[in-house]
């Protein structure tokens, strides 16, 4: 490894120790290592053309009609309305609470498509009535943290595109639908240890509701569940593209949230508007940046020297995939999800294709491993926002997140291991 890729890499963890904003540790990380071999201003202009290429594509378009979407979808009660369904369906079985805040982040985190969104918007619900019925608040925190992330691979996913993009060509459609066999394993495999722990703990569950009343939560979350059916549908049949999907979504949450519900007034959507501006520019800054470092970490022939050295430590595809794992694993914790696809898709993916795994499999694999990230510390974002809303301490939810973390890891497992999880889907639909 020359002094390039050293400069970069050292640069780059000194500035995130320093709790320097990781869109600025990227930025500033691949201008210091590219001073090493060009002048100031030729640096400062490559890595500006860099980011703005990186953001120079149609499919990027979906990202901010996505956001909008999920912003009007969590403020016109929808999150509401999918637990009232969860707990009509599931609310009676053993940890019955635990369970409902499961497929609660599930269906909510597959709308919204942001694991930040579904832990505030189910958390701040789920939390206070779960501590209601007796559950222990650091293993309610648990459960949200780690269920708000199987919305990343249950779509529309924006990090999904972002793959897409970093790939160089994955169809969208195919990670669309090859993510929801993963995303629904997750949730099953949380929903166990959930299960587990409530029959150990003697958790009391609910009353069964009356089937008329089950009917009526039902239907009243069909309409928010029907934007998933109108999304992938119109994507997987070829209608529309996922840009254009992105921006159906957005008419459809406005007349479901203004017209039907009623919980979104006129009044209230400059906010949303510029709530979603806000994240959608945090999330291009981050791309951008991504992309300049991803540029750069080729010139520096880092993925080619990292393929070597893999492929030199070992030829048994068990233990390289493995070993890529869990180093994702690592990186997951530190690094946010977007920066880390475009950075390390390029370096693992040639690996992951010469033992023999598509793009398709290693796009779900990233992301699951990366999801893993989300509510791991030190930088997980949906744990330091549940522990607000539980009013617990991050070192009081690490243990309850144990079981949870061992579950998610299984499924991790049968993802990298297992291609037909990956593929049945995108195969069935022919995408």
């Amino acid at each position: 490894m020359d002094y390039t890729a050293i400069a970069l890499i050292v640069t780059f963890f000194v500035l995130l120790l320093l709790n320097v904003p990781i869109s600025f540790s990227i930025g500033i990380a691949t201008l210091v290592a590219m001073l090493l071999s060009i002048d100031f201003t030729p640096a400062v202009t490559t890595i500006a053309q860099r980011m703005a290429g990186g953001l120079d594509s149609f499919a990027l378009l979906a990202i901010p009609f996505f956001v909008l979407s999920g912003m009007i979808m969590g403020r016109g009660g929808i999150a509401k309305r999918l637990i009232n369904c969860a707990l009509a369906l599931i609310g009676s079985l053993p940890g019955g609470l635990a369970l409902v805040n499961v497929v609660s982040c599930m269906l909510f985190g597959a709308i919204s498509g942001s694991a930040v969104a579904t832990t505030s918007a189910i958390g701040s619900f789920m939390l206070p009535e779960m501590k209601k019925q007796g559950y222990d608040e650091n293993f309610s925190a648990a459960v949200t943290a780690a269920a708000s992330t199987t919305g990343m691979l249950i779509p529309p996913s924006n990090i999904l595109i972002v793959y897409a993009i970093a790939s160089g060509g994955v169809s969208i459609a195919a990670l669309f639908m090859a993510g929801y066999l993963p995303g629904v394993m997750v949730g099953l495999a949380l929903m166990v240890v959930c299960f587990i722990h409530a029959k150990r703990k003697g958790y009391a569950t609910t009353a069964r509701l009356p089937l008329k009343v089950v009917l009526q939560q039902v239907g009243a979350a069909l309409p928010s569940l029907f934007l998933i059916i109108l999304v992938i549908g119109g994507i997987v049949g070829g209608i529309f593209t996922a840009t254009e999907a992105g921006a159906i979504a957005v008419v459809y949450s406005l007349i479901l949230a203004v017209g039907v519900y009623r919980e979104v007034t006129p009044k209230q959507l400059p906010d949303i508007l510029l709530k979603s501006g806000e994240t959608t520019a945090i999330v291009m800054l981050l791309i951008g940046a991504s992309t300049a470092m991803s540029w750069m970490l080729s010139y520096a022939n880092i993925p080619q020297n990292i393929s070597e050295f893999m492929l030199d430590i070992s030829d048994n595809p068990i233990v390289i995939l493995l070993l890529i794992n869990l180093l994702l694993i690592v990186v997951g914790a530190f690094l946010d999800m977007t920066p880390a696809v475009l950075i390390f898709t390029p370096i693992f993916l040639p690996v992951a294709a010469e033992l023999g795994m598509s793009p398709l499999q290693f796009g779900i694999m990233i992301v699951l491993n990366l999801s893993i990230g989300l509510c791991s510390p030190p930088v997980g974002a949906v744990l330091f926002i549940t522990c607000a809303i539980a009013k617990t301490r991050l070192d009081k939810i690490i243990k309850p997140l144990l079981p949870l973390y061992a579950a998610m890891f299984v499924v991790l497992m049968l993802v990298t291991y297992v291609a037909w999880f990956s593929e049945a889907l995108p195969a069935l639909f022919g995408v």
